[in-house]
């Protein structure tokens, strides 16, 4: 395979990574306001540290209501689908993570007509198994969302900065992503221009030698 074939698979490895993002993962905080009587998401992810390892997980919700101490049972989600577990949350909660896998690393759910009465703090329990060749591996992981319920939507600082980071991040990469085929392209295009200067040479020496060759029958001849 030469130069130019590998640049070229080089930039479409590199678009794919990009605007797929396979394999990625990224333990971004959920939210925490929501607007009474709109839909809101309860975000939860936990990344996998070995991408390798073969792992199945199941998930478990619980919510302690705003001045309470206790926790109690919401909601679970395994191979087998989600099971709403208490009555407070039925026909209210969907999920929104992990989809058609076993190895679930986001475990977001979607509460569904938010009222004030759902202020409070929200755990979500990740129960992981990573199998390894001789022995499997138990884990569990834990992560807290304190939601406040409000009247009427505010933008908080933290909010503002996180978009202004993803708008960057994005831009960033595509800036980087077009620096990258520009260099590519030159690269191909001198090494194109290489190859017909070698391709130039080349034939120039066939014809000098050839012209010697007929000089040489020539003088033979006389």
């Amino acid at each position: 395979m030469d130069v130019s074939n590998l640049v070229v698979l080089f930039i479409l490895f590199h678009m794919i990574a990009l605007y797929e993002g396979r394999g990625a993962c990224a333990e971004v905080d959920s939210d925490t306001e929501a607007v009474a009587g709109v839909g809101f998401k309860l975000g939860c992810i936990s990344c996998k540290r070995r991408t390798e390892v073969v792992a199945t997980a199941t998930v478990e919700w619980y919510f302690s209501s705003k001045g309470e101490s206790g926790f109690f049972h919401i909601y679970s989600y395994n191979e087998d689908g989600a099971t709403v577990e208490s009555e407070n949350f039925v026909d209210r909660v969907d999920w929104n993570g992990s989809k058609r896998s076993n190895d679930i690393q986001d475990a977001s759910i979607y509460l569904l007509n938010v009222t004030f009465n759902d202020s409070g703090t929200y755990r979500c329990f990740f129960n992981r198994i990573l199998f390894y060749d001789h022995y499997e591996y138990n884990t569990v992981i834990r992560k807290d969302v304190k939601l406040t319920v409000v009247a009427k939507a505010t933008r908080g600082t933290a909010s503002i900065v996180s978009e202004f980071m993803m708008y960057f991040t994005v831009i960033g990469l595509q800036v980087w992503l077009l620096i990258e085929m520009i260099y590519c392209y030159r690269k191909i295009a001198a090494h194109g221009e290489e190859a017909l200067r070698e391709a130039a040479n080349a034939e120039y020496l066939a014809i000098a030698t050839e012209g010697k060759d007929n000089c040489g029958g020539v003088q033979v001849g006389e």
